[in-house]
C-alpha cells in the first residue's frame, strides 16, 4: 500500500455526519507511514474545508466523481484550490437535459460547477437552503463551465412506480430508484456524459463529462506521484465508486455497501458505522511494519 483512496460518505463517515477519531486516527497514521492519502469523493470544493481541517489529509483530492482536482492544502482559499477540471459542453447539457426530460417527464436538474451550485425551480428540498433557482438555460449562464448536471425526481414523483398499486413491490420497498434512473440514464447520454449515483433510495442521478470518473482521475493523481495502480488500496460503498474499485490493486467495498460496489470490491471492509475503512488500515500498516495509532479489529480479507 502506497495510495489509500478513499470515498468520504458512506465509507469514511456516515452520510453527512462526523468522522470518527478513530478514522482520522488511522489515516494519520497512513500518512506518517509514507502512504498517501486520496480523498475521492462526488462532493464538491465547497464541502470539503471541514473534512480536510478534521483529518489533516493535504494533498490532491479527487472531487465530483472525477472532475475536479483540488490542493486540500488550499481548499479554503477563494480559488478552492482547484488544480485541474473537466467540464461538459453547455450545447451537451441541454441536449441531456432534453432527452432525459423526454424519458423522464417529471425529472428536475441542477447544475454544478466548481463554485456554483443552481436548481430549476421544481427541484426538491434539498441540503443547501436557499439555492439559486431558474431555468436551465439560465442557470448554464450564471454557472460558468459546468463539472456535474444532477437529475432528480420530484418528490412525491415517482416515475418508476407501477401503473398497478397492487403489483409487485418498487424501491419504495426495495431501495433501487437511483438504479432505475441510473439504467435511462446509462440509455439516454450514448457517450456525452458519464452518469452514475451515490445513493439508491431516491432517483437521483449525476452526470459528469463524458469517460470521467473516479478511477480515470485517481489513474492521474497515482502517476503524478509515481505510484502504480498495483500499490492502490481503494475503499468505495455506492456506484459512484465501482470504477476506482476495480482499477486500484486492491479494492474494499464497505460490507453494507451497493450491491454494484460489491460486485467490483476484492474484498470486504466493516461498515461505515464501525469504522470500517479504519479497521482495514490498521491492519494493513500493522502489516507493513508501521504502528497505528489505534489497536485495529479484523475485517475480511
Amino acid at each position: 500500500m502506497r495510495l489509500l483512496a478513499s470515498d468520504i460518505d458512506g465509507t469514511l463517515l456516515p452520510r453527512l455526519g462526523p468522522i470518527s477519531d478513530r478514522t482520522v486516527a488511522a489515516l494519520r497514521s497512513a500518512v506518517a507511514a509514507g502512504v498517501h492519502v486520496v480523498l475521492a469523493t462526488g462532493r464538491p470544493p465547497r464541502w470539503m474545508t471541514e473534512i480536510a481541517s478534521r483529518t489533516g489529509i493535504t494533498g490532491h483530492a479527487v472531487l465530483a466523481n472525477g472532475a475536479v482536482v483540488v490542493d486540500l492544502q488550499r481548499v479554503g482559499e477563494a480559488d478552492q484550490g482547484v488544480v485541474r477540471t473537466r467540464t461538459i459542453p453547455v450545447d451537451d447539457v441541454l441536449g441531456l437535459a432534453h432527452d432525459l426530460r423526454a424519458e423522464l417527464p417529471g425529472v428536475h436538474f441542477a447544475v454544478e460547477s466548481v463554485d456554483w451550485f443552481g436548481v430549476e425551480p421544481g427541484w426538491p428540498q434539498a441540503i443547501e437552503a436557499d439555492l439559486p433557482r431558474a431555468d436551465l438555460a439560465e442557470l448554464l449562464r450564471r454557472s460558468g463551465p459546468v463539472v456535474k448536471l444532477l437529475a432528480k425526481a420530484a418528490e412525491g414523483d415517482d416515475p418508476f412506480a407501477p401503473a398497478d398499486p397492487d403489483g409487485p413491490a418498487t424501491h419504495a420497498s426495495s431501495s433501487t430508484a437511483g438504479d432505475d434512473m441510473l439504467a435511462v440514464a446509462r440509455r439516454v447520454t450514448a457517450g456525452r456524459g458519464e452518469p452514475t449515483h451515490s445513493g439508491s433510495q431516491f432517483p437521483l442521478v449525476e452526470i459528469g463529462p463524458p469517460g470521467v470518473d473516479k478511477a480515470a482521475t485517481l489513474a492521474e493523481v497515482a502517476a503524478d506521484l509515481g505510484v502504480d495502480r498495483a500499490d492502490v488500496v481503494a475503499f468505495g460503498d455506492m456506484p459512484n465508486d465501482v470504477a476506482m474499485l476495480r482499477w486500484a490493486g486492491t479494492g474494499y467495498a464497505m460490507t453494507d455497501g451497493h450491491p454494484a460496489a460489491v460486485a467490483a470490491a476484492d474484498h470486504l471492509a466493516p461498515p461505515c458505522a464501525e469504522d470500517g475503512v479504519a479497521q482495514v488500515v490498521e491492519r494493513l500498516l500493522a502489516e507493513r511494519g508501521s504502528r497505528p495509532v489505534a489497536a485495529g479489529g479484523r475485517a475480511d480479507a
